[in-house]
């Protein structure tokens, strides 16, 4: 077996959420057993036509590379490609107003520094660039050297062009990209005959990304329809890891152990292993009619947990078909875990938010949807003060960059193993301030709409996966309707976001 296969074998998380959310299980064929012969964390191909399947485990004890941080410095201001970055809550070399005294340790409002290829590209028509897909960095997994990972991505608007943004945020050493491809999907991992692209880095096929930064494709001419599966395929010879990714996918990708050359590859019979997470790639931008993007940021909830997996029916998918019309683009920047006060699950949402946000190409709308897992997790965050001084400085960031904040209000969560009436009680006061804290340009009351009219501590039957926490399909679909509504509220340079 060679290194890339040992490590697939031995990935053993399953490919979707663990027993907290038992309603996003893997597929029943995709079931994880302990039979004669099995390999932990890798299923039976014949159960997946012939293709193993391996989770995606992050790699633990890494030394996060913060966004926009240099590894061993401080919080004071430091200077980043020409231009001065202040640490987290700092503005202009003092503290903003409203900023909590937490998220120093090095932490940047800038995102990670950028590398961008300098060419227009070939055959790329006039237009605009906006942000169609992205999938927040969550953490770093077991590095893939020599293998070729063909991630799936959806997106939700579509042009002439693409450029892909890809990460090495969280890897020790130099990430090595031997070649970078795109196509329109077929099936599977297969393309679309005819439609796969070579992407380049300031005209060259291979590129070598530092630590802690992320990089631009060229504009590849490629024209992509709306809510179209785009195959990205990243080959990786010299990854010495950790490898940037993120986890919770709810999307089946594929992974080539055997990977040079593979990249090219139209049919994907090379690509013998699927995984439920995104490597490397963060980010697909398109050109085209397109008038900007909306970002919906947040954990597991936005993330996608409780929907079914491999359809799209994560909430920021359903309101993607919503603004199909309005030529607006939806970014998912949830990462599950995450934390809003706090590191847990990726950086806290004060530490990320330049990066997955306001970085962004073509945003103009931040739906904010975080507090969650402080409420319910470790050690208790039970002061609401801190709460809305967080709140208050991820829509002061956002409004410094031209950008309207959207507040989605926190659903219950009685019946999930950590709920308690305590943390219930500062969930109640922390939406208490969401709705009439003025804080926000529009709320979003996913509580009220969510919520069981005869037990309000708890989700409606009908939106509830089985867990008591996250949303199933319908429950998705109603959340994207309350998001719409609180969009058409949201004025953008003296017009509303959305129509």
């Amino acid at each position: 077996m060679t290194g890339v296969g040992r490590i697939l074998a031995v990935l053993v998380m399953a490919m979707l959420p663990g027993p907290a959310h038992p309603a996003a299980a893997a597929p029943a064929s995709w079931a994880w057993g302990d039979g004669p012969g099995a390999v932990a964390g890798v299923v039976s191909r014949a159960a997946t036509g012939g293709r193993a399947v391996s989770g995606c485990r992050a790699v633990s004890g890494v030394r996060r590379v913060e966004p926009g941080a240099v590894r061993g410095e401080s919080a004071r201001p430091r200077r980043v490609g020409g231009r001065v970055v202040e640490p987290v809550g700092r503005a202009g070399g003092r503290r903003a107003e409203g900023s909590p005294p937490y998220g120093a340790g090095g932490r940047s409002v800038e995102g990670p520094p950028v590398r961008r290829a300098g060419g227009p590209g070939v055959g790329v028509s006039a237009g605009r660039w906006t942000g169609s897909w992205e999938s927040a960095p969550s953490g770093a997994a077991a590095a893939l050297p020599g293998a070729a990972v063909r991630n799936v991505v959806h997106l939700s608007v579509g042009g002439s062009a693409v450029r892909v943004r890809l990460s090495n945020r969280f890897g020790r050493g130099p990430l090595r990209l031997g070649a970078v491809t795109v196509a329109l999907r077929a099936a599977g991992p297969g393309a679309l005959p005819g439609t796969l692209r070579v992407a380049t880095f300031g005209g060259a096929r291979a590129v070598t990304v530092p630590p802690g930064e992320d990089t631009v494709t060229d504009p590849v001419p490629l024209p992509v329809r709306p809510a179209a599966d785009l195959l990205v395929s990243v080959a990786t010879p010299g990854d010495d890891g950790p490898a940037t990714f993120h986890q919770t996918a709810l999307q089946t990708s594929y992974i080539a152990p055997q990977g040079a050359g593979r990249a090219a590859d139209e049919d994907g019979a090379a690509y013998t292993t699927m995984v439920g997470c995104w490597y490397y790639v963060t980010g697909v931008d398109v050109l085209g009619p397109a008038t900007g993007s909306v970002v919906a940021f947040g954990d597991s909830l936005t993330d996608g947990n409780g929907s079914t997996p491999d359809t799209n029916h994560r909430w920021p998918d359903r309101l993607a078909d919503r603004l199909r019309t309005d030529r607006l683009g939806v970014l998912n920047a949830g990462i599950s875990g995450n934390r809003l006060l706090r590191d847990g699950a990726g950086p806290s949402a004060l530490a990320r938010l330049d990066a997955d946000a306001p970085d962004r190409t073509g945003v103009r709308v931040l739906v904010v949807l975080e507090g969650i897992n402080d409420i319910k997790g470790f050690p208790a965050a039970d002061d609401v003060s801190a709460y809305a001084a967080a709140y208050r400085t991820l829509v002061a960031r956002a409004h410094a960059r031209g950008v309207r904040v959207v507040g989605v209000t926190l659903t219950p969560y009685r019946g999930f193993p950590a709920y308690t009436a305590a943390r219930e009680a500062v969930r109640r006061r922390v939406n208490a301030f969401i709705r009439t804290g003025g804080a926000f340009d529009a709320v979003a009351d996913a509580d009220a709409a969510l919520r069981d009219p005869a037990d309000p501590t708890r989700l409606r039957p009908a939106y509830d996966p089985g867990d008591h926490l996250h949303f199933n399909d319908t429950g998705m679909a109603k959340l994207a309707d309350l998001v719409l509504r609180a969009l058409h509220r949201v004025t953008v340079r003296g017009g509303s976001a959305v129509g």
